[in-house]
């Protein structure tokens, strides 16, 4: 499994509730996208950076979804470009299931 983490800093900070409500307009457009199987979307305890943990199945799969159509709808969303960066996930904990995975 692969995590990718997206960030960009805000022009001006943002509220919980305006983040949510952003977040809300974009979640639908991930669901069901292929390799994808979680999204996390993120506000800074100050407001001023925002973004989304990935859940990928491959690399693969989330360098398809960070496409230049993908970067530029969301700096005209969000008024910066995003910072990604991907990480291997050789070990998850998942205490709702109460098991340890490796992929």
């Amino acid at each position: 499994m692969f995590v990718s983490m997206v960030t960009f800093h805000l022009a001006r900070p943002w509220t919980v509730e305006q983040a949510a409500a952003v977040f809300q307009s974009t979640a639908p457009k991930y669901v069901q996208l292929p390799g994808l199987r979680r999204k996390h979307y993120f506000l800074s305890e100050q407001g001023d950076r925002a973004g989304g943990i990935y859940f990928w199945d491959s690399r693969a799969a989330a360098e398809a979804c960070y496409s230049d159509a993908w970067k530029e709808m969301v700096t005209a969303k969000y008024g910066a470009p995003p910072e990604i960066r991907f990480y291997e996930v050789p070990v998850s904990v998942d205490n709702l299931s109460g098991r340890i995975e490796t992929d």
